[in-house]
């Protein structure tokens, strides 16, 4: 096998291993959001107990880009795509630890009514999904266009964000027994949102892949 040959090879290794980690944080959202509607503390423990396989495909994720530039010393363009998968890798992981914050908020509300409609936040977590399955498609096809509709996206996650914040507030001013409920599903809200701009992150390495520029996609 030639050298160039071996380098695609673990190039194409590095790849399928963040898919990996793609796909086991999008596992962990379902299953913490599913955890929170049915207000099911067993499912929200299992998410935490399991984030530890997240950390562990991030250290091989970075351990296997080392050893990629270490060996093959790649040309600006690869090394462009090893760093990105690098940087990508961090910001799933983060996404995978919202999942775990939100499980965590799941078990402080236990089995109390939600004290309004659940709809903003699920539509939010739908948002997220498919932004992180976006964010990573564009930079597996080096796909600007799809880069372009995350960042489109988080526009509209920030917006549902804002409004159900504004709804959570005021419901507080009139029923100030709610704030420990309150509280808690403005955390939710919050990792959302943030889980978005993560994935905005990931789309503006997408952009430096392909063009060599950087973009801030967030403002």
């Amino acid at each position: 096998m030639t050298i160039r040959k071996n380098f695609a090879v673990q190039l194409n290794n590095l790849q399928d291993k963040l898919m990996e980690l793609g796909g086991f944080t999008q596992q962990a959202l379902r299953r913490s959001m599913e955890a929170l509607e049915t207000q099911n503390v067993e499912l929200a423990l299992e998410v935490m107990e399991d984030d530890a396989k997240a950390n562990m495909l991030e250290e091989e994720i970075n351990d296997m880009a080392v050893w990629c530039i270490a060996q093959q010393q790649p040309v600006a363009s690869d090394l462009r795509r090893i760093i990105g998968v690098i940087k990508i890798a961090t910001a799933v992981e983060r996404i995978a630890d919202y999942a775990v914050n939100i499980a965590k908020s799941t078990i402080r509300i236990g089995d109390d009514p939600p004290i309004q409609s659940l709809d903003n936040i699920r539509e939010m977590h739908r948002m997220l999904e498919e932004m992180l399955t976006l964010s990573l498609g564009a930079f597996q096809e080096e796909d600007i266009e799809k880069a372009r509709r995350v960042a489109e996206m988080d526009d509209r996650v920030d917006d549902l964000y804002g409004e159900t914040i504004r709804s959570y507030l005021s419901l507080n001013q009139t029923r100030p027994d709610t704030l420990p409920q309150v509280t808690q599903f403005a955390f939710v809200c919050r990792f959302l949102e943030r889980g978005a701009d993560h994935c905005t992150n990931i789309a503006e390495n997408v952009y430096y892949l392909v063009t060599g520029k950087r973009y801030d996609l967030n403002s």
